[in-house]
């Protein structure tokens, strides 16, 4: 190396660690060569590298967010077995493009258990943190757990604001289990604290009409369902469960009450 190119190389090494892009030394110099043959333009070279600084981080942030989510197991849409369900493939392809976070619309995926709706849920989840977004997943009753802490340590309002900040909250398994009267307002406000702000994605066994029996009133049911599907996308996936495949059982009770079902 001559003392020009060394004393290059050492400036390029205190340039990326004041920006904090340790990177940039390294696509500085594997494409060096490249535009030299090329003959690149000095315009050519600079964004060259600057495009895979930006590349790294993107992925490096998205990671970040995507096991920030609290998704439990990663599910890809990649991953779906859109021959099972080849309705909601246009939908859902639509949905990844992350648009209706930037319209702050929901996703309602509705259909029997095992029919794949928390498999899209996080896949839309991980494609929304993939496009900049901060997610968090969990299960109704786990965000009504959360709240109901919240209520009681008096801090319900700054969590709920607190919450608005993430472009997109998960709520698996709408139905599953009903809510008390308590459980049920603190969920309406959840929603009601969204509303035109942030999106949702929700899932649930049972359609629209089934919810009032989960909320324990029809009146709060229709309110929640108001804000919900006023700006939103809402699929339905059909037909037996993935799990009962080859095993000679065709349907499953619609709604189960007594016992945790992890995977819509």
């Amino acid at each position: 190396m001559t003392p020009r190119a060394d004393e290059a190389t050492k400036r390029l090494t205190w340039l990326a660690g004041a920006l904090r892009a340790p990177r940039i030394l390294e696509s500085a110099g594997r494409l060096a060569d490249q535009a030299r043959d090329a003959g690149w333009s000095f315009e050519d070279y600079l964004a060259a590298v600057l495009e895979r600084e930006v590349s790294a981080r993107e992925a490096s942030g998205a990671d970040l967010r995507i096991r920030a989510a609290g998704f439990g197991v990663r599910k890809t849409l990649e991953d779906f077995d859109f021959a099972a369900q080849p309705a909601v493939r246009g939908q859902t392809a639509a949905l990844a493009s992350g648009g209706f976070l930037l319209e702050a619309r929901n996703v309602v995926l509705l259909g029997p258990p095992g029919t794949g709706k928390t498999h899209l849920a996080i896949g839309l989840g991980v494609k929304a943190a993939q496009h900049g977004h901060r997610v968090l997943f969990a299960t109704a009753t786990g965000w009504v757990a959360r709240l109901t802490d919240a209520h009681r340590a008096g801090r319900l309002p700054a969590e709920l604001a607190k919450l608005r900040r993430y472009g997109l909250i998960i709520v698996d398994e709408v139905g599953y289990l009903p809510f008390e009267r308590d459980a049920a307002n603190l969920f309406f406000q959840l929603v009601s604290s969204r509303y035109e702000h942030a999106s949702l994605i929700l899932t649930s066994n049972l359609p629209f009409s089934g919810w009032g029996s989960v909320f324990g009133d029809q009146t709060v049911a229709a309110a929640m369902i108001d804000r919900i599907v006023h700006h939103a996308d809402v699929l339905t996936l059909k037909g037996a469960s993935y799990r009962l495949r080859n095993r000679g059982i065709d349907t499953l009770p619609s709604v189960r009450t007594t016992t945790d079902h992890t995977e819509g």
